[in-house]
This record gives structure tokens, C-alpha cells and sequence, in this order.
């Protein structure tokens, strides 16, 4: 028996925010789910006290956005029952109180993103994004202001810097609060957080930085009261809990360890703390073990509430002495529970979702070799060096945690073993760990990924002959570097990857378009160096075939970037093959591209390990001598 592609398309992905709301009846849950049955649409879901679930989303709405392209918080449940979300097809705001969503905003190019309800304030906030320009809005939730179709208008609450996330308006009402950043400064690198008086007409007068700078991320901050701020920010190098007055004179730490209380913040809305009273609930750990956990900010106590999860999603709610989170193990997916804060019982509130046999799921082991952080997981029935694949993240700043993946397992489950590397530059692990790919990226990443790789040659575990890499995004740019700059695999499969550091810089969309300044160097002075890490300009020196799987409508990352590196390979007698899927984006949400990917990949691996591979359809590899 074995994992099939279909498992894995049925349980990809999880819930992405979730919201717990105190109702007379008790707390009520709202989550999105992903429904790759569905076209790959996220359904908002209300769990009702009791366990009922009912969509809060009719069919065919799917409630994403494409904030920065990766997109931000994109829904909240209203007092009543309601709901406001972004719809992903025109990417307006909307409410739906039952029957048909009505537009809240204009037809027209911009986004929006990181919904937000102000407390005693009938408007939603939101980041709005057009041609790269971003403020933040508010927007009437009485509906449209002349007709189903029109929208109605949206009022500026501030205008700062390039990049805007976490508005948050203090109890009173008289403050509100912003994280930003601006150009060449990635939101983990270095943010603002801002603080301006809100005037009656409800737009933000001057502000002032209270907290964060260009070598300080603060990557969260709620109002403790109308004078203070938790905010989730590193100036020790690692992601803390700490007080800021308003005036910006910084308080306590209240979490002096060295554990991250955040995570970089990819979609802005992401939260690793909820207020709960007089206490906060807290997401916190490393990427080998995340945790939940229960802050008396006037004791420190921090008692954890998590139960055997290694893993929790960033994201958290509280309300009415309870918490919403997502968690996962390595045995058990990403679901939505509900925690008791004082019991500490963990309830789940969505679907359950078919498993297979636990003696088809790999067990997983966290280890260090040389330095490099990695989680191993074992081939199922075979014993001594077995042939195995480097799974690389994304990101670069992202970073694997443990837990269920049936992705693994699909392969893991037939006799290929898996390691997820962590490489330097991963996030996780404090800053500093982060930084060990400034400047270094096609360098560090490819080396921490051979380190891997030849660590477990070396424990008897892994085959030297037979070690593959794969990745998707700027995992796929590891992947094809690790091709052309090293010789220790026999073959890569990218995904949606980065050929051409340059090029991809010129190419790409705002959020990213000055990443490369701290991960490779700033253009044109450090041209060099795009030059020499350019696996498109290398493609001659590949130590074996490449599979490349790419969305054709993927504004992260364009096409091109996979058909310019599989015609060098070509021109170079290098085997390749190059798979295209319309109407994905940057990553997969269609049930039938995820069977199909995966398929092609497990043919990949069968030719270039050689085994037989029946169960899928052959895999034509271009190219060769």
C-alpha cells in the first residue's frame, strides 16, 4: 500500500485565519478552508456552538486577494452573523449577510487586503493596493452608496510608507496603529510601527514611530489599553513580546527568550498573538516545535496549552476565556480547535478529513547537521542507504515545520526517503540565523542543502548515487542552483522557480522587487555576483535532468524564467522537461494539477533512480546526447 497523489490533493493545504466570536450561545469559530474540489476556492466556514458547521461563503465566491501577490487577511466575520471579504475574481471588498454578496468598493484595478473591523466603528479597514501604491482605507459597511453594482466610497485613513500592514485602532478610539516599511527593507528585515491621532472625519493626522527601525522588525502590535501596544518585534534578536507606550517609550520584554513569538510575515495579517482579558495567547517557538501557550503579562507566567502539536499556524483569535488556532502533528493535518485557556482542553471545530493508515506516515526526526537544520523522514520497509530527495522551502525566508505532509509521504511510502532542509536564511531560528543568507543566496542555501544530503551518506542512511533536490519558488531557484553549482544530486524537480536572479528582478511584482538587495546585493554595483549564481548562465554544468512544473498565471514568478533554463539545458544536451498548468498561479490550488504534478514527479524520480513507476504515466524527458 501507498500514499496516492488523490490523498494529497484532498488534504493539501489548511485553514489559513481563523476568528473566535463570544455569542450568548458560547464562542463561535470562523476559519477558511482550502477546496481544491472547488477550483482550488477558499470557503469561509462559521462553526457554531454545539459543532454545526455551515459555508458562510456561497459557492463560487472564493475569498482571497492578491495583496502584495501573495495576499493578506482576507475576511471577518460581522456582529450578527455576517461576513465582509475580498472575492479573489475582481478583488473588491463585499458582504454577505445570508443571500447574494453586495459589493462594498468600486469596480476598478485596486486590491485590497488585511481586513480589519475598528471597534465602535461601522467600517471595515483595509490595505489597499493599486499600481503599487498603498494606504490605508476605511470602508462603510451600509453598503453600496448608489446601486448593487457601483460600490461606494472609500475614505483614506492614512497615507505612510511604501508597504502597510495591522491597522489597529486603540479602544478609545483617538489612535490608530500601523506596521510599515519601505524599499530595499523586507517586513522581517526592518518595519515601523507608527501611531497617529484619528480625527473626527476618521483620517489619521502625523504620526510617530514608537517602535522598529531598519535593523528591527516588529511584525505584530495590538493596543493594551488607550496609552500602550504589545508589540512582536526583535531588537534581541529573536521575536518578542514586548510593551510600547504610545509616546514610544519601549516597556517590558515579556518574553525574554530566545524562542520567536512571530514569524515573517509573508501575508500581512498573520497573528502569533490574541488579547484575552488580562492575559494573551501566544503562538511561539522554532520551526522544530511551535507551541500555545498562556501569557500573565503581570507575573510572566507562560503556561503552554498546545497538547502533542508540533505546529502551529500563525494565526490565533480569542474570545469569551477560549482560543481559536490551527495546529497540526506529524500524524494529524492543519485543523481549527478551540482551546480552553483555563483547562486547557483542545476541542476541534472543523470537518475531519480522511487520513490514511498511520503505518503508511513517516515518523519524523529534527537534527543539526553541521550546523544546518533539517527534518528527517525515513523511507517506509527499507533498510540501509535508501535513495532520497532534499525538499527545499520557499521563501527564502520561510521555513519547514513538522507535520503532517502527505506529500512526503507519497513518496515517503514508497521507499524514497525525505529530508526538509532549513537551510541559513530560514526563519525559525532568530535573526541572526536568518541572516546567514544576506548576500549569500545560491551560496548558503546550496551548500546547507549538500551538507544535508552528504550528512546522511555518511549516517548509512542515504545513497550517494541516488539523491535528488526539489523546491518550489525560491525553493525551485535552490533546486536549479544546487543543479549547476554543486555535483551532489542526481536530478531536480522545480517548481514555479527562479532561473535568473537579474532578470527576475526586472520582472517581478513590488513586494519583491528589491528582495535580491539583501540577498544577493544591490544592482548594478554587485552585478558580478548575478552573473556568477545565474543557474540560467550555468546550465552546461548540470550534474543531472531537471523537471520543471510551472503556473501560466504566475505574476511572482513568470514562465518565462522555466522556458529560458530548460532551452539552455537543451542547447547544452542536458535532459529536461517542462510541464505547464493554466490558470495556477504561483503554487498549486487545483485538485487536478496537484495529482498531476505530483504524478510527474514520481515518474521523474523512477527514471532517474530506476524504478518502476506504473501506477503513473510515463514521463517524457527532452534532451541528451
Amino acid at each position: 500500500m501507498s500514499i496516492e497523489a488523490i490523498d494529497v490533493a484532498r488534504t493539501d493545504g489548511g485553514p489559513q485565519w481563523v476568528e473566535a466570536v463570544a455569542t450568548p450561545a458560547g464562542v463561535e469559530v470562523w476559519w477558511d478552508e482550502p477546496r481544491p474540489h472547488e477550483g482550488g476556492r477558499r470557503c469561509v466556514v462559521r462553526g457554531l456552538p454545539g459543532g454545526g458547521r455551515a459555508d458562510a461563503l456561497p459557492g463560487g465566491w472564493n475569498a482571497r486577494n492578491r495583496l502584495v501577490e501573495y495576499g493578506g487577511r482576507s475576511w471577518r466575520p460581522l456582529p450578527g452573523g455576517g461576513l465582509v471579504f475580498t472575492n479573489w475574481a475582481d478583488q473588491r471588498v463585499y458582504r454577505v449577510d445570508g443571500g447574494d454578496p453586495v459589493p462594498l468598493t468600486p469596480e476598478g484595478p485596486a486590491r485590497y487586503g488585511d481586513l480589519y473591523l475598528p471597534p465602535g466603528r461601522a467600517e471595515v479597514w483595509a490595505v489597499r493596493e493599486t499600481d503599487d501604491v498603498r494606504d490605508l482605507v476605511a470602508i462603510s459597511l451600509s453598503g453600496p452608496l448608489s446601486g448593487p453594482l457601483s460600490g461606494g466610497e472609500v475614505r483614506v485613513v492614512a497615507k505612510a510608507q511604501h508597504f502597510l500592514m495591522n491597522p489597529r485602532l486603540s479602544p478609545g478610539g483617538g489612535h490608530v496603529a500601523w506596521i510599515g516599511w519601505d524599499h530595499p527593507d523586507m517586513p522581517w528585515d526592518g518595519t515601523e510601527l507608527c501611531v497617529a491621532p484619528l480625527g473626527d472625519d476618521g483620517v489619521a493626522g502625523p504620526y510617530t514611530v514608537v517602535a522598529g527601525g531598519r535593523e528591527e522588525s516588529v511584525v505584530q502590535a495590538e493596543w493594551r489599553d488607550d496609552d500602550t501596544l504589545y508589540a512582536v518585534t526583535d531588537p534581541t534578536g529573536w521575536w518578542n513580546v514586548h510593551e510600547i507606550g504610545r509616546d514610544g517609550v519601549r516597556g517590558r520584554n515579556l518574553t525574554p527568550m530566545e524562542l520567536e513569538f512571530g514569524n515573517a510575515p509573508w501575508k500581512p495579517g498573520m497573528t502569533w498573538l490574541a488579547l484575552a482579558g488580562d492575559r494573551l495567547v501566544l503562538v511561539y517557538g522554532t520551526a522544530d516545535r511551535r507551541r500555545l501557550g498562556v501569557l500573565d503579562p503581570a507575573t510572566g507566567e507562560l503556561r503552554e496549552i498546545g497538547g502533542e502539536a508540533t505546529h502551529w499556524a500563525s494565526t490565533v483569535s480569542a474570545a469569551g476565556g477560549k482560543a481559536a488556532a490551527v495546529p497540526a502533528t506529524p500524524f494529524s493535518p492543519l485543523e481549527v480547535v478551540l482551546a480552553d485557556l483555563d483547562g486547557g482542553g483542545l476541542e476541534t471545530v472543523s470537518a475531519p478529513r480522511p487520513l490514511p493508515d498511520r503505518a503508511l506516515l513517516p515518523e519524523p526526526e529534527s537534527m543539526t547537521i553541521e550546523g544546518v537544520h533539517a527534518h528527517v523522514y525515513p523511507p517506509l520497509g527499507v533498510q540501509g542507504p535508501a535513495p532520497y530527495v532534499i525538499f527545499v522551502h520557499g521563501g527564502p525566508t520561510g521555513s519547514s515545520p513538522v507535520m503532517l505532509d502527505l506529500e512526503i509521504a507519497y513518496f515517503t511510502s514508497r521507499g524514497l526517503g525525505v529530508a526538509e532542509v532549513n537551510y541559513g536564511g530560514s526563519a525559525g531560528y532568530g535573526r541572526a540565523y536568518r541572516e546567514r543568507l544576506r548576500h549569500q543566496w545560491g551560496v548558503v542555501d546550496v551548500q546547507d542543502c549538500a551538507k544535508v544530503a552528504r550528512g546522511l551518506v555518511e549516517l548509512g542512511r542515504a545513497d550517494a548515487a541516488r539523491i535528488a533536490i526539489r523546491g518550489g519558488s525560491a525553493g525551485g531557484w535552490t533546486t536549479v542552483a544546487a543543479l549547476v553549482h554543486s555535483d551532489v544530486f542526481a536530478g531536480g524537480v522545480a517548481q514555479y522557480a527562479i532561473t535568473d536572479p537579474e532578470s527576475w528582478a526586472a520582472e517581478t511584482h513590488d513586494f519583491e522587487s528589491r528582495y535580491l538587495d539583501g540577498l544577493i546585493g544591490p544592482l548594478p554595483e554587485t552585478r558580478q555576483r548575478y552573473t556568477d549564481r545565474s543557474p540560467l548562465l550555468h546550465a552546461h554544468r548540470a550534474s543531472g535532468p531537471c523537471l520543471m512544473l510551472h503556473g501560466l498565471e504566475d505574476a511572482i514568478v513568470d514562465v518565462s524564467q522555466a522556458e529560458r533554463f530548460v532551452a539552455e539545458l537543451d542547447r547544452h544536451g542536458k535532459r529536461w522537461a517542462l510541464l505547464t498548468f493554466p490558470g495556477e498561479q504561483h503554487g498549486w490550488r487545483r485538485e487536478e494539477t496537484i495529482v498531476a504534478a505530483l504524478e510527474a514527479e514520481l515518474a521523474f524520480y523512477g527514471q532517474l533512480f530506476g524504478f518502476e513507476t506504473p501506477e503513473v504515466a510515463p514521463l517524457k524527458l527532452e534532451g541528451g546526447k
